[in-house]
């Protein structure tokens, strides 16, 4: 059965039945192997802008520059 033929079906759905279904097939997701290379309890350090003195700097010059020009 492929996504076209169930689609309509599902549209056809109530808000509850769309959410409960949204449920399962996230459970069946957090089932399957190989889905996300992210493993469960382990923390990511994520880089992010804060504190970044160097780029902000940076940044700052670019827009003088791009501002006289």
């Amino acid at each position: 059965m492929t996504l076209s033929e169930v689609l309509p079906s599902v549209r056809q759905l109530s808000i509850i039945e769309k959410l409960k279904l949204i449920r399962i097939l996230a459970e069946d997701l957090e089932a399957a192997e190989d889905i996300s290379p992210l493993e469960p309890f382990k923390t990511y350090d994520l880089p992010t802008p804060y504190n970044s003195f160097g780029a902000g700097a940076i940044l700052m010059q670019s827009l003088e520059s791009n501002s006289q020009s």
